[in-house]
């Protein structure tokens, strides 16, 4: 096996009907760039209720339909914010967790001990994280993964994970293996995803790739390390 093989998220994720929310850091292959996703998939009514908006450079889950929203707790979050040099992305509200944190001093993994993985049982979802830190015209990233330590939710497990960005490297954490009751929660380390220099391709092949039915929401954004500019796509199913 080639632990330093790069894949293409077709091979990471095609043909899997369920991998949950996901998340995607990494440089595009030209050096020039910084890359990031974020995507949501659901198979309730509640979690497909929902699209993606973008407030003041930051981005947020909402419901499509307000009226038919059951249940907004877990479901409606800022799922990417801005702090100076850093932009923060996550699954969750754990997204103002690390704002916070951050704020007050706090390094990435430190302000999530407060936080552990989502209390729905019997899935107990992950909380799945990450942080591009910018500096001198390049950038390193932190991943992390909250998770339950057991079937009955006991405990949490924390894994942060950091990085110095290498061109056309990426890393990709998503909540869960595969669809399942429960849910199988994600295994290993953040997966080597391969990136494209063209922002549109990128996010067409994340899009191509999540299952047709499940699919919801991705939000990708680049980064141009040499002047700062930020590019986004945003694609919503409901419309």
């Amino acid at each position: 096996m080639n632990i330093y093989k790069i894949n293409t998220i077709d091979e990471l994720i095609k043909g899997n009907s369920y991998v949950g929310r996901g998340i995607v850091i990494g440089k595009t292959p030209d050096g020039k760039k910084a890359c990031s996703a974020y995507f949501i998939m659901g198979r309730s009514n509640n979690s497909r209720n929902r699209i993606f908006t973008v407030k003041d450079n930051a981005v947020f889950t909402e419901p499509f339909d307000a009226s038919k929203v059951e249940d907004p707790s877990l479901i409606i979050y800022a799922a990417v914010r801005e702090l100076d040099n850093k932009l923060i992305v996550t699954n969750g509200d754990q997204t103002d967790t690390i704002y916070d944190g951050l704020k007050n001093g706090l390094g990435f993994a430190e302000a999530l001990t407060s936080r552990e993985f989502e209390p729905d049982a019997p899935n107990f979802t992950p909380r799945i994280s990450g942080m591009i830190t910018f500096g001198e015209g390049d950038f390193t990233y932190d991943m992390s993964i909250l998770k339950s330590a057991d079937s009955e939710g006991t405990a949490c497990n924390r894994y942060t994970y950091s990085y110095n960005s290498l061109p056309g490297l990426g890393h990709f954490i998503h909540t869960y293996v595969c669809d399942g009751n429960p849910i199988p929660t994600f295994q290993g380390e953040p997966e080597r995803m391969e990136m494209d220099n063209d922002i549109d391709t990128f996010t067409e092949n994340i899009w191509n790739a999540l299952d047709e039915d499940n699919k919801i929401s991705l939000y990708v954004r680049y980064t141009d390390l040499e002047t700062g500019e930020e590019t986004s796509r945003l694609i919503n199913k409901n419309k």
